[in-house]
């Protein structure tokens, strides 16, 4: 049986002014350039650069407020003569947006002010032009003689090398590459030869199909050196061995069981594995061209430290000056002289059009004006919540801190103020920081005190790097001094935070 019933639900949407402020706020200010210029090119009624002067403004405004009121009262007139007409509702609609707009201080979408930084001169980043890592691999295969069939296999295997330098595609994987791709008819046997041409190339360890290989064709090439001493090529020697005969012992850093196996004293092994601490395990890494991209951190806030005195400062790249176009402005100006006339389907189809423009246009400068400001707002609370690690750059007085703490001083939601928080920067004079690194859980000493899981973290940083490299720590151990301190935390809760830290185990930590 169905029935009809009546029932209240609280519900909120978003409107697309504010989700287009909330994708804005996630936007960080090394891409927010692309963005502007993104909506620059989808909207021609929206401009890039200064204000026209208030003169100029006030002739306009002045001028087309006169016509508008002239227009309106013939408009009257001729709606009394011609009351049956039906376009006039939709003209007098449009006369009123026009006035509407007149009426508009389009001084206030300039987007900039004291609190901006004024450092414009660095617009754009330079970046070094260098040969790709790969072309410079190619370069070398063209002083190889092969042949075209050759050539063309060890450009495959080229091209399969990663941005570390390793080749991590089965052999078998290029054979079919080069099968369905180029047409070319190749063996696995074929392109193991050919890759043994490429791992000869510089830099040493290219082509690598672990990091075991890697570290042994870099020993190797270091034994071609005709200007070894003779110590210098028995420890080389004794480190190739190492790598190629026990590599899990050396991995795990079992160095009692390595000198047994290897009938070795404790100073041969410690040179044998210096040999090795030498290499590079990305052979790629270091070379100065390589195709992976380097990402610069263009900070979205910057404190300065002016005599005890912390100054906020939004990145200018963050005030860009944007504006109403002028065409725009005179094609308005132009529909005052238009409604005098009867206008036909076309021309008021023109008119919706600069109106939906200049909608879109007046919308995105104000996301881009309250995004600075909810941005500003953000970073101030941060900045006041945490004075003291900003004045000092001391990370052990840095306070819990969470984003409802923010949140509640700022008015501004939970969500919102994650948004600032991701992918943003601040630059201080003790270097560019993350801002989503200045939120942490508390902690709760022995004396009752609330202390923020950072300062654990970094206390628990200074003991592992004052320890004993021959003897280190344990969690366990670790645990213990950190109780001696004050900081009453678990075994595992010391083991977390080590992991988070991206800091091994005692075991592995362990150096001769």
């Amino acid at each position: 049986m169905l029935r009809q019933n009546l029932s209240q639900r609280q519900t909120q949407k978003l409107s697309p002014q504010q989700i287009q402020l909330m994708k804005l706020l996630q936007v960080p200010t090394a891409a927010l350039e692309q963005r502007i210029k993104e909506e620059m090119e989808g909207n021609p009624a929206l401009e890039e650069g200064l204000e026209t002067d208030e003169e100029n403004q006030d002739e306009f405004f002045s001028e087309t407020k006169e016509e508008k009121a002239k227009e309106k009262e013939k408009e009257q007139t001729e709606a009394e003569a011609e009351a049956e007409e039906p376009t006039r509702d939709d003209d007098l609609e449009l006369s009123d947006y026009l006035s509407d707009y007149l009426e508009d201080d389009t001084a206030s979408y300039k987007l900039k002010s004291d609190n901006y930084s004024s450092d414009d001169e660095d617009k754009s980043i330079p970046i070094a032009v260098h040969d790709t890592f790969h072309e410079h691999l190619e370069a070398q295969l063209g002083l190889v003689k092969l042949s075209d069939h050759q050539a063309a296999v060890a450009k495959q295997i080229i091209g399969s090398i990663d941005d570390d330098g390793y080749l991590r595609r089965d052999t078998i994987a290029m054979v079919d590459d080069l099968a369905f791709s180029q047409n070319i008819t190749t063996t696995e046997k074929e392109v193991l030869e050919l890759l043994g041409v490429v791992q000869q190339f510089d830099p040493a360890g290219i082509g690598s199909r672990d990091l075991q290989e890697c570290l042994v064709i870099q020993l190797k090439r270091k034994l071609t050196n005709d200007e070894l001493e003779a110590e210098e090529i028995v420890s080389l020697e004794r480190a190739v061995k190492l790598i190629s005969d026990h590599f899990e012992e050396f991995s795990k850093k079992h160095y009692e069981k390595l000198q047994k196996q290897m009938s070795i004293t404790e100073n041969e092994l410690k040179i044998a594995i210096d040999e090795i601490l030498k290499l590079n395990p990305k052979p790629a890494s270091g070379y100065g061209g390589a195709a992976r991209i380097q990402h610069y951190i263009v900070p979205d806030f910057i404190i300065k430290n002016e005599n005890g005195e912390l100054e906020l400062i939004l990145n200018s790249r963050n005030a860009p000056d944007l504006r109403i176009s002028d065409q725009y402005k005179d094609m308005l100006k132009s529909y005052g002289v238009l409604t005098k006339k009867k206008k036909d389907k076309k021309q008021r189809d023109a008119v919706m059009f600069i109106k939906q423009k200049i909608d879109a246009a007046k919308w995105f400068i104000d996301a881009i004006r309250q995004r600075q400001q909810t941005m500003y707002k953000t970073m101030y609370s941060i900045l006041q919540y945490q004075h003291d690690f900003f004045l000092t750059g001391d990370q052990k007085v840095l306070r819990p801190m969470i984003l409802k703490d923010i949140a509640e001083i700022t008015g501004l939601d939970i969500s919102t103020v994650s948004r600032v928080a991701n992918s943003k920067y601040v630059q201080t004079e003790f270097g560019t920081k993350r801002l989503k690194g200045f939120f942490s859980e508390s902690l709760q000493t022995d004396s009752g005190e609330e202390v923020s899981t950072l300062e654990v973290k970094k206390i628990l940083t200074e003991l592992i790097e004052k320890e004993s490299k021959r003897k280190p720590l344990s969690d366990e151990k670790l645990k213990d001094q950190l109780r001696e301190k004050g900081y009453n935390i678990a075994r595992r809760t010391v083991a977390k935070y080590r992991e988070q830290l991206n800091i091994p185990v005692a075991r592995l930590r362990k150096e001769l």
